[in-house]
């Protein structure tokens, strides 16, 4: 009898250990707007692996790739900070209308390749800085998490010829989005902005009411721009792609402090996944590009030079227009150069 008796409360006990683990159980919701095939996937599926794998099942992460949760950049932002969506990834135009210093990733020629990106992103206070002045602009509701990257480069592609320099961009009806600062950039190298959503870009590339883009060979050929006509690319480097990954606040300081550097570890993880992904797609990307019979060109220095020039009344506008932009602008070109200086040293180092 005893030991019947002993056996019932040992199993109540257990059950209600089961019970308590299942109560305590985390699931992080995390969206991207895009697709499998993109860079953003890529970074979600290592962060679904890590966080699940380190926490011993503590914190599951489910992953929404596409519009299910939310289609824009404010609606997504809002859900972060209402709770409903717990992990969201942005570009920089997709964020600017609630912090829109944050563009200033988007400011041209400022880094010189991505060894030195990836410095500014790893090895600076730059992220942190920027996370403060998020955390405040949101009434402390949207985290900044890490950035990482979101197809490679923006270079300018177009339908109609090839771009040796600003002088060729002069009256194209550029593709932008909505954001002030692409409008700007685009008409200081003389072209024609023309603000377009994403999944609009195809068919106003066929039908002529946008003759050229700035993207990323990864982005180009996964939606199949060469097929509405776009020929022509200009590797000028202009902008680094940086994707914002954002977590509620809430979420975020609910967290043990265990689960926090899980988090947190599964963030940089991410970030290293991004940083890898365009770099290995974009060799086969090119490969496609040129069998379809695109166009690749790579600007002199000189030429460079020339676009450089022309973007200069951009940095002016930015500081002048933006809510925080001198401050951001300084912060980050003190990161720029304290990346370069590593980097620099770095090479000289291996190159002994």
């Amino acid at each position: 009898m005893k030991n019947t008796m002993k056996t019932l409360l040992l199993a109540t006990l257990l059950a209600g250990t089961t019970s308590m683990a299942m109560a305590e159980a985390i699931t992080l919701r995390a969206t991207a707007n895009s697709n499998e095939n993109d860079e953003d996937y890529d970074g979600l599926v290592v962060f679904k692996n890590y966080v699940e794998n380190a926490s011993n099942g503590e914190i599951k992460v489910e992953l929404f790739i596409g519009t299910q949760l939310c289609a824009k950049g404010d609606e997504c932002l809002a859900g972060v900070a209402d709770g409903s969506i717990d992990v969201y990834i942005s570009t920089s135009g997709g964020a600017a209308g609630l912090f829109p210093y944050i563009q200033v990733l988007d400011l041209p020629y400022l880094m010189s390749d991505d060894r030195v990106a990836e410095t500014v992103l790893t090895s600076t206070d730059f992220t942190s800085k920027l996370r403060g002045m998020v955390m405040a602009d949101s009434g402390d509701k949207i985290r900044l998490m890490t950035i990482g990257n979101t197809g490679g480069w923006r270079n300018y592609a177009n339908t109609k010829k090839r771009v040796h320099g600003p002088a060729d961009l002069a009256g194209l009806k550029m593709r932008t989005v909505p954001a002030d600062l692409p409008q700007e950039s685009a008409r200081a190298v003389g072209a024609s902005p023309t603000p377009i959503a994403w999944p609009e870009l195809f068919t106003s590339l066929q039908t002529g009411v946008v003759e050229g883009t700035a993207n990323g060979i990864t982005d180009i050929m996964n939606m199949k721009f060469p097929d509405a006509g776009l020929k022509y690319l200009t590797l000028d480097g202009h902008s680094y792609m940086g994707a914002f990954w954002w977590m509620g606040q809430d979420r975020f300081a609910s967290l043990t402090d265990a689960q926090k550097q899980v988090v947190v570890d599964g963030f940089a993880a991410l970030q290293q996944a991004t940083f890898a992904s365009p770099k290995r797609k974009e060799i086969q990307a090119y490969a496609d590009f040129k069998a379809e019979g695109g166009d690749i060109y790579v600007p002199t220095a000189d030429e460079k030079a020339a676009f450089k020039a022309a973007a200069a009344p951009v940095f002016e506008w930015f500081k002048s227009s933006v809510k925080g932009g001198p401050e951001v602008l300084a912060d980050f070109t003190a990161a720029v150069d304290q990346a370069q200086g590593v980097v620099d040293g770095e090479r000289a180092l291996e190159l002994k």
